[in-house]
């Protein structure tokens, strides 16, 4: 039926001679081809003062390529909104020894040397349960503005108490905002914003030239909510792969979500000769 209606639709516009007339009418219907060769042109694109969603659970599903590159451009004053730092200085571990990080969103900032930055008044922490993280991706991306939750509760990170950052004196400089309180069947829930990040950095096991993703095993973790936050997405692959061969139900993440496509450098993640800061 579908190949009727599209050899119908050429009749009006008209027949060449040789020509098939639905392949005529598909040579404008090209799906966008989202890869991109060189990852230090597509990821300029990303300013300083920009804020990042980005997915993995420590080493795992972190796209080190895009982090390489934005520290390879020199970009600083970022928003870094992840699950974690990870334990060591590569990923958002490099962010944050070479003091690229303004703030951190995130639920498990392990790395101890981050709280030197952190009470040194140097990167901000907006510390948030690991459920309500992951569905305020969830909810930005869905376009859902906000939701009640009982995670957080009746502690600090509600109560409008918890330091968002400290002055170099060792002062609170700022504290998280109070959150808005109601309760619902009898249990207290706070009030929760869905997170829109200006540009989202994953990393996947496979790709296609659409953006279509698919993960592999637990690295999948917050990639696909990352990625849906963005208003402009980054997608790392390790594997690039044609056009439909990736089947339907192989598709984690639909290419909707995506924009740019990149292949994993085998260069990545950059290491440090000498794992300290500088004073």
């Amino acid at each position: 039926m579908l190949v009727g209606v599209l050899i119908s639709a050429t009749s009006a516009l008209g027949r060449g001679p040789g020509r098939d007339p639905v392949a005529r009418l598909l040579e404008g219907l090209c799906v966008i081809d989202k890869f991109r060769s060189d990852t230090a042109v597509a990821v300029a694109a990303i300013p300083s003062g920009a804020t990042l969603a980005v997915g993995g659970f420590g080493s795992s599903g972190r796209p080190d390529t895009l982090l390489d590159a934005l520290c390879d451009l020199d970009r600083r004053d970022l928003h870094v909104i992840v699950n974690n730092v990870g334990n060591d200085f590569t990923g958002i571990g490099r962010l944050l020894l070479e003091r690229r990080i303004r703030r951190l969103t995130a639920s498990f900032p392990v790395l101890p040397e981050f709280y030197d930055e952190y009470f040194a008044g140097r990167v901000e922490l907006e510390l948030i349960p690991q459920g309500t993280l992951a569905e305020r991706l969830r909810a930005g991306g869905a376009g859902i503005p906000a939701f009640f939750t009982p995670s957080g509760a009746g502690t600090m990170l509600a109560d409008g108490t918890f330091p968002l950052g400290y002055r170099a004196d060792g002062e609170v400089a700022d504290r998280m905002p109070e959150r808005e309180h109601r309760e619902f069947g009898g249990r207290e829930h706070i009030l929760e914003y869905g997170i829109v990040a200006d540009f989202a950095l994953v990393k996947a096991y496979q790709g296609d030239r659409r953006g279509n993703l698919r993960f592999r095993l637990s690295a999948r973790n917050f990639n696909p909510l990352a990625a849906m936050s963005g208003r402009h997405t980054f997608a790392e692959v390790e594997h690039l792969v044609g056009i439909g061969e990736l089947g339907p139900d192989d598709i984690h993440l639909p290419g909707v979500f995506v924009d740019e496509v990149l292949l994993k450098s085998e260069r990545s993640p950059w290491k440090p000769a000498i794992a300290e800061f500088s004073s």
